[in-house]
């Protein structure tokens, strides 16, 4: 399995008594590291280069701020994305109990490879797998921060790291 370093322990990965299997756990780690390596890089973009055309009612660094600016000119845009979220996990999780029930999914493939990595070499494509969990778990680690701290300081990711760069500087 891609990313197992042997590290459980909570013993996630035997509890197939309280109704979760490993595949569903799979799924959704696969689900989240995808999600936060897209919030990363899209946090670090629009710090650095600003808001996305159409989307000026957002003017603040830090995106906790400019989630409320946009939640107090537009909840309408919030609330859309609320339901287009609601409706792929729909569609995920039936793929998800479909390809559980029947083996013929791995977790979080859903067929879609379109630089057709999979037609390579199986052994750079379990490694690619396995660098897309390592840097997906960092990329959770790093969006939880880059929120807490702009939730703590209402500053960006990289004001902060410009500022405690030049405050312990030499």
């Amino acid at each position: 399995m891609a990313g197992d370093v042997g590290f459980d322990p909570l013993g996630l990965s035997n509890i197939d008594d309280v109704g979760i299997d490993l595949y569903w756990l799979r799924e959704a780690e696969i689900k989240h590291c995808r999600v936060a390596m897209l919030a990363v890089a899209g946090i670090v973009q629009v710090e650095l280069f600003g808001p996305a055309p159409g989307c000026e009612a957002a003017t603040a660094k830090c995106q906790m701020d400019a989630f409320w600016q946009i939640w107090n000119s537009h909840p309408q845009y919030i609330a859309f994305g609320l339901i287009m979220i609601m409706i792929i996990e729909m569609i995920s999780g039936i793929a998800t109990t479909s390809g559980r029930e029947s083996g013929d999914r791995a977790p979080g493939d859903f067929m879609l490879d379109p630089l057709g990595f999979k037609k390579g070499d199986p052994a750079k494509y379990a490694r690619l797998e396995a660098q897309e969990i390592a840097n997906g778990r960092l990329a959770m680690w790093a969006a939880a921060g880059l929120l807490m701290q702009g939730c703590s300081t209402h500053a960006g990711g990289t004001e902060n790291l410009m500022q405690a760069l030049s405050d312990n500087s030499f």
